[in-house]
């Protein structure tokens, strides 16, 4: 498994949680955009404000059709956070790519996680919001990262590239936890003089961050004995 794969899983068959049949290609795009819709509303109003209506009025679709894919506010929401957490992967495998080493790939995933939630905010608010309205969901969001991750900290311990001291899990969780934390501070609160937040995150943030983790996962001299 490459360094880019570990982040990424196959995408599964999509079907209508409404009616259980697999989408063609019109109900796929169909559905896109009633996601795309939801990703909006959701950001911009929160859970409980959100209504079916107003989704379906942003993505342009008669309230009936919404139907016809998921069967509830919670259905729609659920789907968001998964397709999130599937783009947010996708971003960070492809940045990933080709990288010979795995601190060299560490800053290349998370460059490319900062250029997706810099274009998708919403990422913050309805993975928080899940926390309340879908625990399942949200844990799923978290431990599909994770997994991989730690599968690749393990392999780049075996290949000599990372500190073999480290625990891979503990490491994992705390990388994710560091680059959704300073993706809050410094692109999802950041704000210029006319109030407009940045198109991307601070690159002498991003040079502070990847020095940390540079140190953090480092072989130290001596070997496992050190």
């Amino acid at each position: 498994m490459s360094m880019s794969d570990e982040l990424v899983d196959r995408e599964e068959e999509l079907v209508s949680s409404a009616t259980g049949r697999p989408l063609t290609k019109r109900g796929e795009a169909t559905r896109r955009r009633l996601l795309e819709a939801a990703e909006l509303v959701f950001a911009e109003q929160g859970y409980h404000e959100a209504s079916i209506v107003k989704i379906t009025e942003r993505a342009g679709i008669g309230l009936g059709t919404f139907y016809l894919y998921f069967d509830s506010k919670q259905a729609v929401f659920e789907a968001l956070v998964l397709d999130l957490n599937r783009r947010v992967r996708h971003s960070m495998s492809e940045a990933m790519e080709g990288a010979s080493g795995r601190l060299e790939a560490e800053r290349a995933g998370f460059a490319g996680f900062f250029r997706f939630t810099a274009e998708h905010p919403a990422l913050y608010r309805v993975v928080r919001e899940a926390e309340f309205v879908s625990p399942e969901v949200l844990r799923m969001h978290y431990t599909r990262i994770v997994e991989g991750y730690e599968a690749g900290l393990r392999a780049a311990q075996t290949a000599g590239d990372v500190d073999p001291l480290l625990d891979p899990a503990v490491a994992a969780w705390a990388l994710m936890g560091m680059g959704e934390l300073i993706g809050m501070r410094f692109l999802l609160w950041e704000r210029d003089a006319d109030g407009k937040p940045p198109a991307q995150l601070d690159p002498a943030v991003f040079a502070g961050m990847t020095r940390f983790i540079d140190n953090a996962l480092a072989p130290r001299a001596g070997g496992k004995d050190a």
